[in-house]
């Protein structure tokens, strides 16, 4: 499954986007988006939140 972002939790600070093998996150008014078509669940991203607001399902 795809990561995914918590809205209310993302702060914005686009650790995760250059984290991101494929990069399948890019930012959206300052809220983190995943290409769920790119993600290849590697997990780099929920390491790289500081606020852990990724998470993989």
């Amino acid at each position: 499954m795809p990561a995914k972002i918590d809205k209310e939790t993302c702060t914005g600070c686009e650790s995760c986007v250059s984290e991101c093998p494929t990069e399948a996150i890019s930012m959206n008014s300052d809220i983190a988006v995943v290409d769920e078509e790119a993600c290849v669940d590697c997990g780099a991203c929920v390491d790289a939140c500081p606020v852990e607001a990724i998470s993989m399902e």
